[in-house]
């Protein structure tokens, strides 16, 4: 599903290489500053890469394979915006139906609750939901465990995990259950 080889973006990350198997759980770990959201960038089709290569789901180019792509919540990127509500959120992507993808992402808000109203968790599930929408082959997650406590982070990881879908997920410390794992 995804193979990196040597892949490297100039001043942020270098020679990182993966294979990822359709199903995964991929975990990019490493400090804040590490290029942890500059990888997941690289690896959705969001940012070019200054060398190595890269397939996801048999394409290479960007535009392809950022439509195999899916991001969840990924700061500063695809921020939620607080004012709006859980629906008002859905139904700006036009999609549905839409109960599948929240019932799949954990999210037990009701659809009237205000995004500022979300505690973190709450909110990464509300960016899982959305990327799920669009029926991707691989789904990008940033930051999982910032804020979080250990049962909470493992909630998330154990949620990614059974998607079905090839998953990429960064964090500050590794959980203790994955497929692969990217240290940077």
């Amino acid at each position: 599903m995804i193979v990196a080889k040597g892949l490297s973006l100039e001043g942020v990350y270098r020679d990182v290489s993966f294979e990822a198997s359709p199903g995964t759980l991929t975990v990019v770990a490493g400090p804040a500053g590490s290029g942890r959201t500059s990888l997941l960038l690289t690896l959705a089709g969001r940012m070019k890469p200054t060398g190595g290569t890269l397939t996801v789901a048999g394409h290479t180019w960007r535009r392809a394979v950022r439509g195999v792509t899916a991001l969840a919540l990924v700061d500063g990127v695809t921020d939620l915006d607080r004012s709006l509500t859980v629906m008002e959120h859905l139904r700006e992507r036009r999609r549905v139906p839409y109960q599948g993808a929240l019932e799949k992402a954990g999210l037990d808000a009701d659809e009237r609750t205000l995004v500022r109203e979300l505690d973190r968790e709450r909110q990464v599930r509300l960016g899982i939901a959305l990327a799920l929408l669009d029926t991707p082959k691989v789904v990008v997650a940033d930051n999982v465990d910032l804020g979080l406590p250990p049962e909470r982070q493992q909630a998330l990881w154990t949620l990614l995990g059974g998607l079905g879908r090839t998953v990429v997920a960064s964090c500050v410390h590794p959980p203790s259950r994955y497929d692969h794992l990217v240290e940077l």
